[in-house]
């Protein structure tokens, strides 16, 4: 046998098929620009094409075979990936910039926000107090990626609005992901020193990249290639990945979900180096460029629609939805005390109530891993995104109508009132 013949006779047996390489080649290109087009964001389409392409449509991927093991390959380092950048996205410069004023009321209504989620899911008779918890951490969460883009657009991300509306999606985003997986921790082994594993790996990584700033300190002409523009080795790339691979692996060391290192890896770096510069742009580009649509895409092949045609179920999954919202809109009031009108606070709450990529990753953590919730109501986080990603931005922008943005843009890094 040849060697080409046996090169080829191996990689049938790890690579999918032609049709299916070249189907989810050819959506990963265009299903952000048909979503473009559409005005809805590619998570969404990108989650549909999995579902009409997976094994309760039309059966282009079908469970247990080497296409769809392929396909789940590729959507695990997606979605490391995607906590990696959930972490790595944080301003935390902006938040020391903005002093303690907005933090403390940042934190003050995430706790209502929590408050009314905890009493919301009183009322769907939940199975268990642990499911109770993890839906109420679930959707206690926010995304900045919806955030931010609405704020841009109108013009309000310097405006008293936009800053309290930033910080509070921020701290919800941290604070939620990282309760929920320190939450498995004790799901997964009860009190005892077990829980001491999370603060283990928060402190190695902080020694690790503690390290690493020093250095750059000390040699900074070696370290400036991390933050480059231009670098044909891509080395900004490639020490992202070493510490995505890391974190990944201290977490395995340490018995703690990798999802975890994944984000507190990325929220580490991004505390350590706080002016990234083109890094972030351009890590951003590779992952979202491929990878993490593979892992919307086998979402969608994986989405239970079967169980929603159980009234009950798809009963469970709309009042998530319901006390998702509601959760974020009444404690929203609180910020009528910073002088904002009700419109106004209507309109955060309606923006921190959008999601996107971040709590289908925690879903399917609470599903396959801690087993807290069931297929129903993975399917109904699953809707709460799609249905928020994209309402939620068009509802804001009702309420909150456009300002002049160079009238309001340039008080972005005012002192906070």
């Amino acid at each position: 046998m040849t060697f080409a013949a046996a090169a080829a006779e191996g990689a049938a047996g790890t690579l999918p098929s032609a049709a299916t390489l070249i189907v989810i080649g050819v959506a990963a290109f265009a299903l952000p620009l048909i979503a473009g087009r559409f005005r809805v964001p590619a998570v969404v389409l990108e989650i549909l094409f999995g579902l009409a392409i997976g094994p309760e449509v039309f059966g282009l991927l079908a469970r247990g075979t080497p296409d769809f093991e392929f396909i789940e390959l590729l959507a695990e380092l997606g979605l490391l990936l995607l906590m990696f950048l959930a972490g790595f996205e944080i301003d935390f410069d902006g938040l020391e910039r903005k002093g303690a004023g907005p933090i403390v009321l940042g934190l003050g209504v995430f706790g209502l926000i929590l408050v009314a989620a905890w009493l919301g899911f009183g009322l769907l008779d939940t199975d268990s107090t642990n499911q109770r918890i993890f839906l109420t951490l679930l959707i206690s969460a926010a995304s900045l990626g919806i955030v931010i883009p609405a704020l841009r657009g109108t013009g309000r991300t310097g405006t008293r609005l936009g800053q309290i509306t930033i910080v509070t999606a921020v701290l919800a985003e941290f604070l939620s992901a990282t309760a929920i997986v320190v939450f498995g921790v004790w799901v997964q082994s009860g009190f005892g020193l077990d829980l001491l594993r999370v603060p283990a790996l928060f402190a190695l990584l902080v020694v690790m990249l503690g390290t690493v700033r020093r250095m750059a300190w000390w040699y900074p002409e070696r370290f400036d290639r991390l933050f480059a523009a231009h670098d044909p080795d891509e080395i900004g790339i490639r020490a992202s990945l070493a510490l995505l691979l890391v974190s990944v692996g201290l977490s395995e060391a340490l018995h703690v979900e990798p999802i975890l290192g994944a984000f507190l890896g990325g929220a580490m770096f991004a505390f350590v180096f706080r002016n990234t510069g083109e890094l972030e742009t351009r890590l951003t580009g590779f992952a979202y460029g491929f990878f993490i649509p593979i892992f919307f895409i086998s979402v969608g092949v994986q989405f239970p629609l079967n169980a929603l045609a159980d009234s009950s179920v798809l009963t469970k999954a709309v009042l998530l939805i319901i006390i998702a919202v509601v959760a974020k809109l009444i404690p929203s009031l609180v910020l009528r005390i910073r002088g904002l009108s009700f419109r106004e606070t209507m309109a955060a709450g309606v923006l921190l109530a959008g999601q996107l990529s971040v709590i289908i990753a925690l879903a399917q953590f609470g599903k396959d891993e801690l087993m807290v919730i069931d297929e129903g109501l993975e399917a109904g986080a699953i809707l709460l995104v799609g249905v928020t990603a994209i309402f939620s931005p068009i509802v804001f922008r009702l309420l909150a109508p456009p300002l002049d943005t160079e009238a309001a843009e340039p008080a972005s890094d005012a002192p906070y009132p």
